[in-house]
């Protein structure tokens, strides 16, 4: 028989993004449970508020399911002696498992036979094993903080005031810190503070939303979304589409009602961004916008209660965003009486870190490598390129990036502008942040992206220098975002550039400052991309395997447009029927060299047809395949490659390697060797898993 497993945890307001990641491990957590104890189960839902947390189970089994545990004991030939009488080992092994000897079994394994007993393990009731399992279930969801509250060594996200428990309508016992498990739950905190009786997910999700409050995230979503949009348009605009605003604000109300706001409309001479900043990040409003997609001098901000008197709301609200909206204005008319040119020497007394310099030192050292580029990919731009690195960062010392951290780049660009400075540089002074989150557009300009590359590779080479590293939960410089960042932009700009060399001259800058030897830096740095370049292609949608990712980087990432390129027709070549064999013959070549030959191979010393053969066909794939590899056509150099492998089945056939005469056998393995050279230029063979 089959019962609902509903759970609600009731709490203090818990901050918005803390819900669905929680919400999600609450599903996933117990529905591993419930399979790891035998109990079959439907499919979990979620819901959740500021204020309660649920996960629904519907289906669970009554009691686990029997089974059949297969007892495996000590060898026979242990628990027997010669005559077939049990040994104490025998006893031992029946004595511990509760059987008579004569009810045990014999399980013949690849090591002989072995005493055996199977044993019917009766289920247990379901009740008690989620029973005993709640308290732990409640303190391992996990939250980025956890509060101590009262004089209780529990934690949680914030104080729990209930717990709802149940099991096919019966309540669960379940004691957490003061709170005992019931079948009651709490309205909305102000319009319906009161309990209501908990039946079953369905009825109960009606009865909360009489009391105010709309438990279903995706419905409360959508009311936000269709509310806003005609509050907007009671003042001839719509809202400025924005999903994360959206998602924000769902988890931070329980009964949602927009209403509209209205600003002089003064402000509306702020730039765009820090406008719409001011009402997003710091009010949570939504901006409005008409049908040019102008901004509007309205916001539509999204109430927890049915107001009285919305207009008084909207008042209020209006005087709290009017006050952001006058500081941002402040700011933004002073910071325009100081050039930006002007504010670089201030960068002196920003500290990027006490181990790596200021914000001054920084620019200087990213300058030098954005120069280096320059002249490699966009010679014609090196102007604008370096005036760009000279001034993408003096808007770390404006008022309006100091009240408004968020808009660091944007700002610089607005008043770049302002000054007249180039569009390719009030555009690079922005994108060289970019991509600033996982899947964010990287710059789409040359000079924007030459920025950011040396930008990154200085945070990134300046952090490995001085031991500033990632670990497993940690990563306070995003240094994984920004290496995959780089990443993201040569490949999808594209770029030929020389991670080797970038890397030297950017050691080379931070010479004083290092911890260790460049060197060493720079192999662990290069691991580091070579870690964060595998997930790349593991994750770029293509269904690349990891042995052919593995096979195509150990040719090398110097490259990296190169090593991504090289994998992907890698990767295409693969799933050839012919290419198991020839995989199979260069693995065969590999696997002969254990030392490679470094003398060069001698024609003269030749014996058989197939060695003559077999190295002319390849001095030709040599130089063919060269050709293809240097402008990148590497679809074409492996099939120049795989035409070599007749002549190398034929050279197994026809010799014997390990020639009796020394100066044969060095020129044969002279010969594998280049062969293994040669296909090593696009991939390590043996590191493909072939049927």
């Amino acid at each position: 028989m089959a019962q609902t497993l509903y759970i609600e945890i009731g709490t203090e307001e818990i901050p918005a993004g803390y819900i669905l990641p929680a919400l999600e491990w609450m599903s996933a957590w117990m529905a591993k449970f419930l399979d790891d104890n035998r109990l079959t189960h439907g499919e979990p839902s979620v819901a959740g508020t500021p204020r309660r947390l649920v996960v629904n189970i519907p289906g669970v089994a009554k009691s686990q399911q029997a089974v059949t545990i297969e007892v495996v004991g000590p060898p026979k030939s242990a628990a027997f002696d010669a005559q077939g009488k049990p040994t104490k080992a025998a006893e031992g092994f029946a004595k511990g498992q509760g059987v008579p000897i004569g009810d045990i079994g014999f399980k013949l394994t690849p090591k002989g036979e072995y005493l055996c007993v199977l044993k019917e393990e009766a289920g247990l009731f379901a009740r008690e094993i989620i029973e005993k399992a709640l308290p732990d279930f409640i303190a391992r969801i996990p939250f980025p903080k956890s509060m101590h509250w009262s004089s209780y060594s529990v934690t949680f996200a914030r104080p729990i005031q209930w717990i709802v428990a149940m099991l096919g309508g019966q309540t669960l016992q379940c004691a957490y810190a003061h709170v005992t498990s019931g079948k009651k739950s709490m309205g909305h905190r102000f319009m319906s503070p009161a309990w209501i009786e908990v039946e079953d997910f369905e009825r109960h999700r009606e009865n909360l939303r009489k009391n105010y409050v709309i438990l279903d995230i995706a419905e409360r979503r959508e009311l936000i979304r269709q509310g806003s949009e005609r509050a907007a348009a009671e003042v001839g605009g719509k809202i400025l589409a924005d999903e994360e605003l959206l998602d924000e604000v769902t988890q931070i109300v329980e009964f949602p009602q927009p209403i509209v706001g209205r600003f002089e409309e003064k402000y509306l001479e702020l730039p765009p961004e820090l406008l719409i900043t001011v009402i997003k990040k710091h009010q949570r409003y939504f901006a409005v916008i008409g049908a040019s997609g102008a901004l509007l001098p309205y916001f539509v901000t999204i109430s927890n209660v049915v107001p009285r008197d919305a207009s008084v709301v909207s008042a209020g609200n209006a005087r709290v965003v009017r006050a952001r909206l006058e500081d941002a204005r402040f700011y933004y008319r002073e910071d325009q009486k100081v050039r930006l040119g002007d504010r670089v020497e201030h960068l002196k007394g920003v500290v990027f870190h006490s181990k790596i310099g200021t914000s001054f030192e920084k620019m200087e050292r990213f300058s030098e490598l954005a120069s280096m580029l320059a002249e490699r990919v966009a010679a014609e731009r090196s102007d604008q390129i370096l005036r760009a690195a000279r001034l993408c960062k003096a808007d770390l010392v404006s008022g309006v990036v100091g009240e408004f951290p968020e808009l660091q780049g944007i700002m610089g660009k607005t008043y770049a502008r302002l000054q007249g400075e180039p569009e390719a540089v009030c555009e690079a002074i922005c994108e060289h942040y970019l991509p600033n989150r996982s899947g964010g557009p990287v710059p789409q300009r040359i000079e924007g992206a030459v920025l950011s590359i040396a930008d990154k590779i200085d945070t990134i080479a300046a952090c490995f220098g001085v031991g500033l590293l990632p670990t497993g939960t940690t990563d306070p410089f995003a240094l994984r975002r920004q290496t995959l960042g780089i990443i993201r932009i040569v490949v999808e700009t594209p770029l030929r550039i020389s991670l080797g060399d970038l890397l030297d001259r950017a050691l080379e800058l931070l010479s004083h400052k290092l911890t260790q030897p460049a060197q060493n830096v720079k192999k662990d740095i290069t691991a580091f991309f070579e870690g964060r370049l595998h997930n790349f292609l593991a994750s770029s949608g293509e269904g690349i395997r990891p042995d052919v990712i593995d096979a195509a980087l150990a040719a090398g990432i110097d490259d990296l447009l190169e090593a991504v390129q090289r994998t992907e027709a890698l990767a295409r070549f693969t799933v050839r029927p012919d290419f198991s064999a020839l995989a199979a013959a260069i693995k065969r070549v590999a696997n002969i060299i254990k030392t490679p030959e470094t003398a060069p191979v001698d024609a003269s010393l030749f014996k058989a047809p197939a060695e003559g053969l077999l190295f002319d066909q390849l001095l030709k794939a040599e130089v063919a395949a060269g050709a293809l590899l240097a402008r990148s056509d590497f679809s074409a150099a492996l099939e120049t490659m795989a035409k070599l492998k007749p002549m190398i089945d034929t050279f197994f056939d026809s010799v014997l390697v390990m020639d009796p005469d020394e100066s044969v056998k060095r020129n044969r393995l002279a010969l594998l060797t280049r062969i293994r050279a040669f296909f090593d230029r696009m991939a390590d063979f043996r590191k493909i898993q072939t049927s």
